[in-house]
């Protein structure tokens, strides 16, 4: 008797386990990521995922592909070349104001990471926000949170975005070239390219959103930044594949938490350190409180988003958007209750 109720139990827990790992099953192994600006620390977590194996680890076969800016990463998913975005968590909020649903899953960064520098050689005519007027400004991309900086700073004067001209520089070693070469005259971008050129004494920063004193001295409150989004029939559709996806990126932002300078200097590509470790490390130390802990995201921070969005952008009415699906943090407290 004793045996049989030995048997019994072992098919219980076996039939238990088989139905668990059914449920648990992706619906996708191989998923396309679009990013723009990869090397860019406001992606730090997406390349430590990949780095140290997390993707893997969650059974994904995941593709990356590397875009001049966010907003061109967006084009690919949009056109269906990609299936996940790796861009700013604004990006969700306007596209509702072109009746295109998509939704934050996952948080990378807390703080916009991003800084607006006019040439040096131009900073005896610039006192406030009004003298961009005129400017040729440089952007990872057009229509890229890098260009938001810009339109916030310009609203905030009475300017519209058509009083400056706008240039797409990327977020790497172009756009240091293009800054130094003089064919522009300021630039908003992302580290740990604004901090090379701050130190060539190329720029002078006007504006900084890598921290919290200079993210609300430009948008009022905190900011969310980095995500991984996708369109909402696409989480819907494929909700285990999200969860793993999600599972790796809190996974990269809990490590990134307690790294130490030289454990990231090992893992990341050497191309990303632009010729310079101490730099790097150097620029790295400016933006660290911007990155995410835990990947949730703020439900006083997407208010505020859409509130700095709507003061430059016609296409966004505050009252019409649904703010509830812009983004979501049901897979991220899974992730961290399985990564604690």
């Amino acid at each position: 008797m004793l045996k049989w109720i030995r048997l019994a139990l072992v098919a219980a827990v076996f039939a238990l386990t088989t139905q668990t790992q059914a449920q648990a099953a992706l619906e996708k192994t191989k998923v396309h990521i679009a990013v723009g600006g990869k090397a860019a620390f406001y992606y730090l977590p997406l390349t430590i995922a990949e780095q140290l194996g997390y993707f893997k680890d969650e059974g994904l076969d995941v593709t990356i592909s590397d875009f001049a800016g966010g907003s061109t990463a967006l084009r690919a998913v949009v056109g269906g070349s990609a299936d996940v975005v790796s861009g700013a968590y604004e990006h969700t909020i306007s596209l509702q104001g072109k009746k295109q649903f998509f939704q934050a899953f996952v948080q990378q960064g807390r703080l916009p990471q991003i800084s607006l520098g006019i040439a040096t050689a131009k900073m005896a005519g610039y006192k406030t926000a009004k003298d961009l007027k005129g400017m040729k400004i440089g952007v990872s991309a057009p229509g890229s949170s890098t260009n938001n900086l810009v339109k916030q700073m310009l609203a905030k004067e009475g300017l519209k975005p058509t009083d400056v001209s706008i240039v797409g520089v990327g977020t790497g070693a172009g756009a240091i070239a293009t800054m130094k070469s003089g064919q522009i005259d300021a630039i908003s971008n992302v580290d740990p390219v604004m901090t090379k050129l701050e130190q060539e004494g190329a720029i002078k920063l006007v504006a900084d959103t890598r921290t919290y004193k200079g993210t609300i001295a430009v948008w009022g409150a905190p900011l969310p930044a980095g995500c991984l989004y996708a369109p909402i029939e696409f989480i819907r559709k494929n909700p285990n594949t999200v969860q793993a996806l999600t599972n790796a990126i809190v996974r990269a932002d809990k490590w990134l938490a307690k790294a130490t300078p030289q454990d990231i200097l090992k893992t990341v590509p050497e191309t990303y350190l632009l010729g310079d470790k101490a730099l790097y490390l150097f620029s790295y130390g400016k933006i660290k409180e911007a990155l995410s802990l835990d990947g949730s995201i703020s439900d006083a921070g997407a208010r505020a988003t859409l509130k700095a969005l709507a003061t430059f952008d016609p296409q966004i009415k505050a009252g019409e958007v649904k703010l509830d699906q812009t983004y979501t943090n049901e897979f991220v407290k899974k992730a961290n209750a399985k990564y604690k």
